[in-house]
């Protein structure tokens, strides 16, 4: 027979809610030391609730929990250091933040290397620095923290990535030689850019994001990503 836990005051982002009942809600939290939860937060949503107003997206809190199993009661929360807002032009990236951590970690699996890189994301977001490197970052580091990681220094045959040459890159064996011209070529520049992280120019983010796309589909097996898709048709739009 499982034995209560209770669990005080461990740093939590809410990742995504809904109403449950009359005035409760269902809260996916993504906690550092306990991994991914579903948290039944009683009375939420009512009026004269002290969580309404704490539960928001993006927002580093203290929560506690008590339960059994993997839904437990929420018994409080609270702000962790300050109060942090997105700018409305981020507010997509930051749900593609959020519904990458919920598709690809595991409940009750804790993960608190991927909390602070989720962490260190969204304050780069809220700061207004540029979206793209952020989520190129992210993704890089989340795919290593699942074990994922890219082979991005070395080609298919153990050589050295030279940075004025092209190559074609598959996930289960890194990159191979190609020319130019060659379909999803992508620039030897561009990998030494994705592995230290840093992305000189267009030509870096542009390759970076279809190299740690076709991955992070990979991972996902078929899964679309909602934020995703709403993110292609606002572009969309914009172009109209």
């Amino acid at each position: 027979m499982k034995s209560t836990r209770r669990v005080w005051l461990t740093p939590a982002f809410v990742l995504h809610q809904y109403a449950y009942r009359d005035s409760s809600r269902i809260v996916e939290a993504f906690t550092r030391e306990h991994g991914r939860l579903s948290l039944f937060a009683r009375g939420a949503s009512g009026p004269k609730s002290a969580l309404r107003a704490t539960l928001s997206p993006f927002q580093r809190l203290l929560v506690s929990w008590t339960g059994k199993s993997e839904a437990c009661q929420l018994v409080g929360a609270e702000i962790d250091g300050g109060i942090t807002r997105l700018p409305a032009q981020s507010l997509m990236s930051g749900f593609y933040l959020n519904e990458l951590v919920l598709k690809l970690t595991e409940r009750c699996d804790p993960h608190p290397e991927i909390f602070d890189t989720y962490t260190e994301a969204v304050a780069a977001l809220c700061a207004g620095e540029r979206e793209e490197p952020s989520l190129r970052r992210f993704e890089k580091r989340l795919l290593d923290d699942l074990g994922y990681g890219l082979e991005l220094a070395r080609t298919n045959e153990g050589r050295p990535v030279e940075t004025g040459k092209f190559y074609r890159f598959k996930l289960e064996s890194g990159p191979h030689p190609c020319v130019a011209e060659a379909p999803g070529a992508v620039y030897g520049q561009s990998l030494a850019d994705l592995e230290a992280e840093e992305f000189g120019n267009e030509r870096s983010l542009r390759d970076a994001k279809r190299v740690l796309r076709a991955a992070i589909d990979s991972c996902l097996d078929g899964r679309p990503l909602k934020s995703r898709e709403v993110m292609v048709a606002l572009r969309r739009r914009e172009r109209v």
